[in-house]
């Protein structure tokens, strides 16, 4: 039988955020899978205002909580799997509940994100650095000067 803990964590959130309050977990960072900025943990755990407000984007999958925020100005993609939420409450009032932490095993988390991926950069191209011949050097720059589109080329040494 799967665990409950994504329902019970997926179920407060929206109880909380319905109520006009603002949901935080707090997570358990040594439980495999778990991305979080690091350097703001604090005796093992960190603890998130997973608020809409609070989040540049937010997706609760069926394993792991995916979020993206700022600490600091510096924007960080996070994967939290259910297994490491030790608690979701609210901040106002700490109506929530804490939950038992649930290590996964190694093969259970999928590696697919949630969250959209970065656009793929199509306009790149390898190019050799050596130029042998100033006919392969004047026959690359027409080429160049024919590309509408912004390109990017990698310089191989």
């Amino acid at each position: 039988m799967s665990s409950n803990k994504p329902y019970i964590v997926k179920a407060f959130y929206d109880w909380i955020f319905d109520n006009g309050l603002t949901p935080y977990i707090v997570v358990d960072v040594n439980v495999y899978g778990v991305i979080v900025p690091m350097s703001y943990a604090d005796d093992g755990q960190i603890v998130l205002n997973v608020s809409p407000s609070a989040v540049g984007s937010i997706a609760m999958g069926e394993e792991t909580i995916e979020l993206s925020a700022r600490f600091g100005g510096k924007l960080e993609n996070m994967s939290i799997p259910y297994g490491a939420v030790v608690a979701i409450y609210a901040k106002e009032n700490g109506a929530g509940t804490s939950l038992a932490i649930e290590h996964p095993e190694p093969g259970t988390i999928t590696e697919e994100p949630l969250l959209p991926s970065p656009v793929k950069m199509s306009s790149v191209k390898a190019v050799d650095s050596k130029i042998t011949t100033k006919a392969s050097a004047k026959q690359q720059s027409t080429q160049a000067s024919k590309v509408k589109k912004p390109s990017l080329s990698v310089v191989k040494k």
